[in-house]
């Protein structure tokens, strides 16, 4: 019997490895001689750089940077197995988990240390880069990333303009003439779900600003701030962003990317599948098993299960969701190689409870499923 693990975190409770290690707990409650694959996973969020480098072998560096509300933290990026590859999470330097929730602020928070940690890497020597960039802080449209990396925003007087999203109301040009030239030598793969455009009702601001704190008049605000900086960019380089796809990312950092840099953009999920060969694992299980948070008709649309459900059909594998909530439209993942969908909650309970008790709910629930999955296929066989 071979199991494939393969969940994503479950946001506030469990990291994806935590919550592999609960599901392998379960099954071997059940069935202790079976083999496990564990493999946490994530689509391009928070928890992809750990993802890659635990998969592949790698290791971490630690860099103290400018955090997102401008105050020094210590970050992280990670190198993975091959030596040669750089994962860059934006999470670690500009991500919401950094700012207290009462603290968030989208008009002044700032992306200038992930511009500090790709530049912390460029000096290591490293020229193939991995961007994670789920669960920022920011709507800084990457400015102070790219004034990290020398890139010169200026204003109507030639003076650089602060940090946060409220500032690029004052961009009136921007000096390329000291931006890293290094950049041009390397590769960025941008790992992200988000097809939202910089600016607009679906932008950057409108759909992504208020879980950042950002208020309807902030959100307004906003939108005019990433416009006008879009105006600047596409005169000073010709890439029109404004209803570019993906460049609402991150709060418009997608959008910066695509702009000053060689980079492609690929749905997170995929790339977390290609470098941890998910593919290559499940080839002969007999079941995977995946999860995270909260499972609805929108995990249809690339989150993690979708995305290892699609890879296990593809060998005829059948996959199984555990998550920590299960809301409407789990039907539509039935028809993606998923054979059914359960929540770890087992009796009514608050959901700081849950979320406390997240580990041992959720190697009870793995228990339960794979006894059922196996025994009804035991049932089938005899049959068949």
């Amino acid at each position: 019997m071979k199991i494939v693990i393969a969940p994503d975190s479950f946001k506030g409770s469990m990291s994806s490895i935590e919550a592999a290690n609960s599901i392998e707990k379960g099954i071997l409650q059940a069935f202790p001689q079976a083999e496990t694959i564990l493999l946490p996973v994530g689509d391009g969020g928070e928890g992809t750089l750990e993802t890659l480098v635990t998969a592949t072998g790698g290791k971490t560096i630690s860099v103290y940077v400018t955090g997102p509300l401008g105050g020094l933290i210590e970050a992280e990026y990670g190198i993975l197995g091959d030596g040669e590859t750089c994962v860059i999470e934006m999470a670690k330097a500009s991500g919401l988990v950094l700012v207290p929730s009462a603290q968030l602020n989208p008009l002044k928070a700032t992306t200038y240390g992930t511009g500090e940690l790709i530049k912390k890497a460029l000096d290591d020597g490293y020229k193939s880069f991995i961007l994670a960039l789920g669960g920022s802080a920011t709507n800084d449209g990457g400015a102070g990333m790219l004034q990290a990396l020398g890139l010169k925003i200026l204003d109507e007087n030639g003076e650089e303009i602060g940090f946060g999203g409220e500032q690029l109301r004052r961009v009136a040009s921007i000096d390329l003439s000291s931006f890293d030239s290094r950049i041009s030598q390397c590769t960025f793969l941008i790992a992200s779900d988000v097809q939202n455009p910089f600016i607009g009702p679906d932008g950057a601001s409108s759909v992504f600003g208020p879980q950042k704190g950002a208020s309807p008049e902030d959100v307004a605000f906003l939108d005019h701030c990433l416009y006008n900086f879009a105006e600047v960019i596409e005169k000073e380089t010709g890439v029109h962003l404004h209803d570019l796809p993906g460049a609402g990312a991150a709060g418009g950092i997608g959008g910066a990317f695509q702009a000053f840099f060689p980079s492609e953009m690929r749905r997170g999920i995929d790339v977390v599948i290609e470098y941890t060969k998910l593919n290559e694992l499940v080839e002969g299980a007999d079941l995977v098993i995946t999860g995270e948070g909260k499972v609805d008709f929108q995990t249809a649309s690339g989150k993690t299960p979708m995305g290892v459900a699609q890879t296990a059909l593809k060998k005829n594998v059948p996959t199984i969701i555990i998550a920590g909530s299960v809301g409407k439209g789990v039907e539509t993942l039935y028809q993606h190689g998923i054979v059914s969908v359960h929540s770890i909650i087992n009796r009514p309970m608050e959901l700081k409870e849950c979320m406390h008790n997240a580990k041992e709910l959720t190697e009870f629930a793995a228990e339960q499923v794979v006894r059922s999955f196996f025994y009804q296929t035991k049932i089938n066989s005899r049959m068949g």
